[in-house]
């Protein structure tokens, strides 16, 4: 009898061991699945907004508004901050990167969600201003600047804003601490871009400074 009641709680315990055992598989999967699905919603929403800034940009040219009307829409627009709507996109051919920018008081103005252009940034029509841009490096998804350090001298960056292609040339990279704060060197009696990363698996960040070569 005694035998039989312990083989009988050894079968119960093995029991509810497969049952807890199958229950955390079913879980992970189910965690696994729900991340893979979020990140695919996630990349079609993105590659439709990129389309979708593409073909405004094709637009400006066609039916630019008077100084009059340019204002009054201004004032009368009231754009949504947590949509997914491109003001620019950023495209380097060296390392194969092209992601579309949001307003400063976006939603995914945040290195978490996307490449970020800081506050102290100007944009690119602005005269002798600095577009600074900010992202992440390393393997995850949003390391939009992982292969930033692969950038070489006079390799060339566009960015797509306002009807206008902005190309720059990178002229110089430098480190620097890892603080919080990025001291920025340039000229700055020229339009530049400056691009912003951590060097992986330190406590530098890398400085990539570019000068606007040409406006198309």
């Amino acid at each position: 009898m005694l035998k039989k009641e312990k083989n009988n709680n050894k079968k119960g315990k093995k029991s509810q061991l497969l049952i807890v055992g199958s229950l955390l598989i079913l879980i992970g999967v189910s965690v696994i699945g729900m991340k893979i699905f979020l990140d695919m919603r996630t990349d079609n929403l993105e590659d439709k907004a990129l389309v979708e800034f593409y073909e405004e940009q094709e637009k400006v040219d066609e039916d630019l508004p008077t100084e009059t009307e340019e204002t009054e829409s201004k004032d009368n627009e009231v754009k949504p901050t947590n949509s997914l709507n491109y003001i620019a996109v950023l495209k380097i051919p060296s390392i194969n990167l092209e992601r579309g920018l949001v307003a400063k008081d976006s939603y995914y103005n945040n290195v978490n969600r996307n490449i970020k252009i800081l506050d102290e940034s100007d944009m690119p029509d602005q005269e002798n201003g600095n577009v600074i841009l900010a992202a992440h490096s390393g393997n995850g998804r949003t390391a939009f600047f992982r292969n930033l350090d692969k950038m070489q001298i006079d390799d060339t960056v566009s960015i797509f804003y306002n009807g206008y292609e902005y190309k720059y040339r990178m002229i110089n990279t430098y480190d620097i601490e890892k603080t919080g704060t990025a001291e920025i060197t340039r000229n700055g009696q020229k339009s530049t871009l400056t691009l912003i990363t951590c060097r992986h698996n330190t406590n530098k960040q890398i400085v990539i400074i570019c000068e606007l070569v040409e406006k198309i």
